[in-house]
C-alpha cells in the first residue's frame, strides 16, 4: 500500500542507520529591522547536524557551513584613476622654453605670495586676538578685519597665475542656501571661496596644525572632523545643523568628495552636507588647460606650486548652479539627496560618477609606499565596497597589507603558492578550495579586489562571528581560555592532515598575535577577522564534534 503523505505527516521518512552525519546550514533572508541577535536565535540561523548525507569536508565550498554562497559579486575591473595628474613630467620644447622665460617672473610671484601670506596671517591674528566666545558668530568688527586677509587671498591667487577668474551664475543668498558644495580639484578652490564667500568650512583635524593656514581657517570658525571616528563625524553633522540653522553664521562650504581628484570625474559623495536636510547650492570648478594639469593628484605641493609660478596664466572657471532642495512632498534620506546633487554636478561638468572614495586614495598611497609598480590597480571603489560589505577603509588597508606580503606580480596578481605562504597553509584539498573560492575567474591567480571582496563576503556572514567563538571554545580543550600548539594541531588535523611541527608552529604564530606562546581569545578572534578565510580550517572539527551555535549562545 502506498505510503500516505498528508500535511500532518512528516515530509522526511526515517533515515537509514548507515547514513553518516553532515553539516547543514539553513539561511533565510533577514527580516527588515530584525536584530542580529534575534535572527541568530531563529531557526533560520541554526547551525546543526542531521544524520544524512556526507561531510562538509567533501563539499567544494569550504564556507558553506556559515552560509556563504559559492560565488560573490565582483564588479568589472576599472582602469580609471581619479587622482592621476596628467602632466606629472614637463614635456615638450614649448613647456621648457616657457619655464625658462618665466623663472624671473616666478621669483617675483613667490615674493608676492610670501608677502600676502604674511599680511593675511597678521590681520587674522589681530582679528582673533582676545576672542574667546568662538561658539557664536564672529563679531562684525572682527569680520571687517578679515577683509584684509580675504584681499590677500585674492592676491595669492594672482601670484599663482590666476589673473582673472571666469564666473557663471551667482551665489544664492545665505538665507536661501546655507550650504554650498563644490567639486575639489586643487588647493586653489579653498583660497578662492575664502575670498569670495568667507564661509565656514569642514576640514580634517590635521589642517589645524598647518603653519599660517591653521590660524586662517580658525577665523572661518572651521568644523573639524576625523573621518575615521564615528563620534567626530556625528559631532561635525550636529555642528553643520547648528550653524546652517542660524543666519548669523556664514554659509557653510563642503567638498563632499572628501579629497581632491583630477576633475575628469566625480567620486562618491560624503553625506555630511546632506544629512541636515537644508537646500544646497552646487558649485563646479574647472581648470581648462593644454600643457599643465593643475589638479592636486599624485603630485607634491612644491612641484605643483613651481609649475603654477612658471605659467604665463592659469585658467579657472567657477559656475554656481541652481539650488538643489530636499523633496518636500516626501521624506528623502541623505543618500538620495546627495545622489541627486552629484548627478546635477556631473551633468554640468559633463563627467561620469564613480564609486571611488578617499579610501581608494589611501589604498593607492599604501601601495606606492610599498613600491608597487602600478599602485592604481589596488583601488577597488571603496564607496561601493563599504556600502555592500560594510568594510571600512582601515580594514581594507589591513587586507591590502596582507595581500602585498604575498608578492603580487607586476599585473597585481598573486599565485597559489604565495597565497599559502602568507596564510601559513600547505598544499591540500582544503587549501585549493579556499583559493578557488576567491579565484572567481579560475585562472590560478587572484587580484586584490578578489581577495578583499572574498574576505569581506565571509566576514559579513551572520554566522561568522559565532562560528569563530565556537571554534575557540572547542579548541580550548583544557578550558584555560587559551589555545596551545597541540590543541591547535588537534583542531586543524581533520582539515589539513599530516602537518609537520614547523608548519604547525607557523600557523600557531599567525594566531598568536602578542607572541606569548599561547593563543588567547582576543588573539584568535582578531586573527580570524584579519584572515577570515582561515575559518574554513575549523569546519571539519566542528562538524566532527556535532556542535550547534544555538547551544553555545
Amino acid at each position: 500500500m502506498a505510503e500516505h503523505h498528508s500535511l500532518s505527516a512528516p515530509l522526511l521518512s526515517a533515515l537509514p542507520s548507515d547514513h553518516k552525519p553532515h553539516l547543514v546550514i539553513n539561511v533565510q533572508d533577514p527580516i527588515p529591522d530584525q536584530t542580529e541577535s534575534t535572527a541568530l536565535q531563529s531557526q533560520s540561523a541554526l547551525l546543526h547536524l542531521q544524520q544524512n548525507g556526507e561531510s562538509n569536508n567533501n563539499r567544494s565550498n569550504p564556507f558553506e557551513f556559515i552560509g556563504a554562497h559559492e560565488s560573490f559579486e565582483l564588479p568589472s575591473y576599472s582602469t580609471i584613476d581619479p587622482f592621476r595628474n596628467h602632466t606629472l613630467n614637463i614635456a615638450g620644447v614649448y613647456e621648457w622654453v616657457k619655464i625658462v622665460i618665466c623663472l624671473p617672473i616666478a621669483l617675483v610671484r613667490l615674493a608676492l605670495f610670501g608677502l600676502c601670506l604674511a599680511v593675511g596671517f597678521m590681520a587674522t591674528k589681530l582679528a582673533l586676538h582676545g576672542w574667546k566666545d568662538k561658539e557664536n558668530p564672529m563679531p562684525k568688527w572682527r569680520c571687517r578685519l578679515m577683509l584684509v586677509t580675504r584681499i590677500s587671498a585674492r592676491l595669492i591667487l594672482f601670484s599663482f597665475g590666476y589673473h582673472w577668474i571666469k564666473r557663471r551664475g551667482k551665489p544664492a543668498p545665505r538665507e536661501i542656501a546655507p550650504i554650498v558644495v563644490s567639486n575639489h580639484v586643487s588647493y586653489i578652490e579653498p583660497i578662492f571661496f575664502f575670498y569670495e564667500l568667507f564661509p565656514t568650512i569642514v576640514a580634517s583635524e590635521s589642517h589645524d596644525s598647518m603653519p599660517f593656514v591653521g590660524t586662517i581657517i580658525r577665523a572661518m570658525q572651521v568644523i573639524y572632523v576625523d573621518r575615521f571616528s564615528r563620534s567626530s563625524r556625528k559631532h561635525a553633522v550636529n555642528e553643520i545643523k547648528r550653524k546652517a540653522s542660524c543666519n548669523q553664521f556664514p554659509r557653510l562650504l563642503l567638498f563632499p568628495e572628501g579629497t581632491t581628484t583630477n576633475g575628469r570625474l566625480l567620486i562618491s559623495f560624503q553625506l555630511g552636507a546632506f544629512i541636515p536636510g537644508y537646500p544646497v547650492q552646487p558649485v563646479i570648478v574647472r581648470y581648462p588647460y593644454v600643457h599643465f594639469d593643475q589638479s592636486w593628484g599624485h603630485i607634491t605641493v612644491a612641484k605643483l606650486m613651481f609649475r603654477m609660478f612658471t605659467q604665463f596664466h592659469n585658467f579657472m572657471e567657477v559656475e554656481y548652479l541652481p539650488l538643489v532642495s530636499p523633496h518636500e512632498n516626501r521624506k528623502e534620506n541623505a543618500i538620495h539627496f546627495s545622489q541627486r546633487t552629484s548627478s546635477v554636478m556631473a551633468s554640468a561638468l559633463n563627467v561620469v560618477q564613480t564609486s571611488h572614495s578617499y579610501g581608494d586614495f589611501m589604498l593607492f598611497a599604501k601601495a606606492s609606499e610599498l613600491n608597487q609598480e602600478n599602485p592604481t590597480q589596488f583601488m577597488v571603489g571603496m564607496a561601493w565596497v563599504e556600502s555592500s560589505f560594510h568594510i571600512k577603509t582601515l580594514e581594507a588597508m589591513d587586507f591590502l597589507e596582507t595581500f602585498l606580503s604575498m608578492n603580487p606580480d607586476p599585473s597585481g596578481q598573486v599565485e597559489f603558492h604565495d597565497f599559502l605562504r602568507v596564510l601559513r597553509l600547505k598544499p591540500c584539498s582544503l587549501s585549493e578550495k579556499i583559493f578557488g573560492f576567491i579565484d572567481v575567474e579560475k585562472i590560478g591567480k587572484i587580484t586584490f579586489k578578489q581577495y578583499l571582496l572574498g574576505s569581506a563576503h565571509i566576514l559579513k556572514q551572520p554566522l561568522f562571528k559565532q562560528a569563530c567563538e565556537l571554534a575557540f571554545i572547542e579548541c580550548d580543550i583544557d578550558g584555560k581560555n587559551c589555545i596551545l600548539k597541540q590543541e591547535l594541531r588537534d583542531a586543524v588535523t581533520l582539515a589539513i592532515p599530516n602537518m609537520s611541527e614547523d608548519e604547525i608552529s607557523l600557523l600557531h604564530g599567525l594566531f598568536d598575535v602578542d607572541g606569548d606562546g599561547r593563543i588567547s581569545k582576543y588573539d584568535f578572534l582578531s586573527s580570524l577577522k584579519r584572515h577570515p578565510l582561515l575559518i574554513a580550517l575549523f569546519s571539519p572539527w566542528l562538524w566532527h564534534k556535532g556542535l550547534t551555535i544555538a547551544d553555545h549562545r
